[in-house]
């Protein structure tokens, strides 16, 4: 197995970067990085304007620069403006997912826009990787390496140069084209240095070569169009609350992590980044949770997206329609709606900050996590309420998916948390459970549909009593994470947030002091403290954090919410973004973007709002 190199440096924002394109390699950052993207990949671009991941042509496809989980071999796209001793600052256009990163030096400056072309309504738009870089101040060099590494990082690209272009190809890999300069090449990569003066810009794209090659005038007529319409995309949103910059971009992202094409959601944009340093626990979460995708659609649901919601209803109307005989629905699919692959160890690969192995596809997949089930139907009850009707077809779908919930919401399952063990009672499976016999009754009443009614209200009571019968201990004076046990869990809190147990209930305001007591840390919230089995702790889990904030607000501690609502705020990285997880210095970890977190900080920041405004909250719709 590799191992990471001990002459590496890891990068910090702002740190001058006088030979960005030397041989030694640079470990960068989670947290300093942008993300940029085009509905059907993502890149990540780091401070000093290195993008060093991206998959391609699709989030889901193989990676073409994967040097975040390996400086050394994992490939890189580079760009650094020769200045001396700059202030570099990254920002977004407003109200767009365009990437600026600017060096500002005493004799010079220069400005890069990073952006994925966006302006097709077509399912089935190229994607087109833009780099423009203008010297705003001075005379500036600007050295550019590109070096893709196909099948992340399994195959060196050929290289040819023909008429300012730099083609990469790879056998059974899609080629690459790369434009805008006159290229050097080198062993599977190429380079170049440009003069600029002030005015002056370079303007590179990274395609594939069946699509028609512009020039820059074009170019710059595409940049404005993406422009336009992310910006047009951002005004839709109804969100008027105190937090508009960090809940318009936890929106952006959540529609970066959407498909175009199939209107599905993935977790996060990312394979493999730890979420414990130098540890094992490093997933791929490139793939549409059933979990992840229906919280998703309801945070952009309260902020007035309803067409993404519309999309993403179809998609999950089709898994439901087309399940198994049984009922049985898979933990997540594919984007396209298929197969996730197996789990597959790139060893080749050294992780980042050492942590291995380095893996992608998720075994899962192949886990009973009953949770799902209450996530599907939950989010099928309120695009149901706030967009079109269910289909005949799709309702004999659900139909069968809640007589798989019936039938088997008593048995042991992995969890909310996907732990690689023995099945147990979790109590957030039984909690999910009976939100999908509930919201699936709700549904049935108010669109007056066929259902059996009798034997879907007896199966929700009794899960309602086994979880006040067995998920409740008088010792502790709380609920506990399974049946038998004395633990507590951060899922727990969404208790009262699916409407479960009363906000102010006497029972849950005790579990919510537990929680406070035992899984926090300077508003930081722990999922668990028990062993999982793994080594390595990992750290606080970011979209529980904000689930405590939205409980303590509706607890009527609005002071104590507010205040750790502001500290995670100032969590996020310098463009309010955020991973997975924080570690004990509030650092992201974890795959990232996270939807889940954004999402969570979405629920928060409306409910809040809400409370603030006087208005309190709303009953639960009939």
């Amino acid at each position: 197995m590799a191992a990471a190199k001990p002459n590496r440096a890891r990068l910090k924002p702002g740190t001058p970067e006088p030979d960005a394109v030397s041989d030694r390699r640079k470990e960068r950052d989670i947290a300093d990085h942008g993300v940029i993207g085009n509905l059907a990949t993502i890149a990540l671009v780091a401070c000093d304007g290195a993008i060093d991941y991206l998959c391609w042509p699709n989030l889901d496809s193989p990676s073409i620069f994967a040097g975040i989980l390996d400086a050394d071999n994992g490939g890189v796209f580079e760009l650094a403006p020769d200045i001396d001793a700059p202030r570099v600052v990254q920002m977004y256009i407003p109200d767009t997912n365009v990437l600026l990163t600017r060096w500002m030096g005493s004799d010079a400056s220069a400005e890069l826009t990073d952006l994925m072309i966006d302006t097709s309504e077509t399912d089935e738009a190229p994607t087109r990787l833009v780099r423009r870089m203008v010297v705003t101040r001075g005379t500036v060099t600007i050295h550019v390496r590109c070096a893709p590494r196909y099948d992340y990082a399994r195959a060196v690209p050929s290289v040819k140069i023909k008429d300012g272009t730099a083609l990469f190809t790879a056998k059974d890999c899609p080629p690459l084209r790369l434009s805008g300069a006159d290229f050097t090449k080198g062993d599977g990569e190429v380079h170049a240095s440009i003069k600029l003066k002030a005015g002056q810009c370079l303007t590179l794209m990274l395609d594939e070569p069946s699509e028609p090659l512009i020039d820059a005038d074009e170019i710059g007529q595409l940049i404005e169009a993406t422009i336009n319409r992310w910006r047009a995309w951002s005004a839709r949103s109804t969100y008027k609350g105190r937090w508009r910059d960090a809940v318009g971009r936890s929106a952006l992202v959540l529609k970066l992590l959407t498909s175009r094409r199939h209107g599905s959601i993935a977790a996060a944009g990312t394979f493999s980044l730890p979420e414990a340093a130098g540890g094992v626990r490093n997933w791929d979460y490139r793939a549409a949770w059933i979990r992840d995708s229906s919280f998703s659609i309801y945070a952009l649901m309260r902020l007035g997206y309803h067409t993404e919601a519309k999309d993403f209803y179809r998609w999950l109307g089709d898994r439901a329609m087309h399940s198994s005989k049984g009922g049985q629905l898979k933990v997540m699919y594919a984007l396209d709606g298929g197969k996730v692959p197996t789990e597959t160890s790139l060893d080749h690969l050294a992780g980042y900050g050492g942590a291995a192995p380095v893996r992608i596809g998720n075994d899962a997949v192949g886990q009973l996590q009953l949770d799902i089930y209450g996530e599907l139907m939950d989010s099928i009850y309120l695009s149901n309420k706030y967009g079109e009707a269910i289909s005949h077809d799709r309702w004999l779908g659900v139909c069968r998916v809640i007589d798989y919930v019936a039938r088997h919401w008593q048995e042991p399952d992995a969890g909310i948390w996907e732990i690689r063990g023995p099945a147990r009672h979790h109590l957030h499976s039984r909690l999910m459970c009976w939100v999908a016999m509930d919201r699936a009754i709700r549904l049935a009443s108010k669109r007056s549909l066929a259902a059996p009614f009798t034997r879907w209200i007896k199966v929700r009571n009794a899960i309602h009593d086994d979880i006040w019968d067995n998920f409740w201990d008088e010792k502790q004076n709380h609920f506990v994470e399974e049946r038998g046990s004395s633990e507590l869990d951060a899922s727990m809190l969404l208790m009262p947030l699916v409407r479960f147990v009363g906000a102010t209930d006497p029972r849950w305001l005790a579990t919510l002091d537990a929680i406070g007591k035992h899984l926090t840390d300077d508003g930081m919230v722990y999922r668990y403290k028990r062993d999982d089995g793994l080594p390595g702790q990992e750290g606080a889990f970011s979209a529980c954090s904000f689930w405590y904030v939205e409980c303590l607000a509706r607890a009527g501690r609005m002071d104590e919410a507010r205040h750790i609502f502001e500290k995670l705020l100032r969590y996020a990285n310098h463009l309010q973004l955020y991973a997975e997880e924080f570690d004990e210095r509030a650092r992201l970890m974890g795959n990232f973007p996270q939807g889940f977190t954004h999402l969570a900080l979405v629920s928060a920041a409306f409910y809040i709002d809400r409370e603030m405004e006087g208005r309190g909250p709303r009953d639960w719709p009939a």
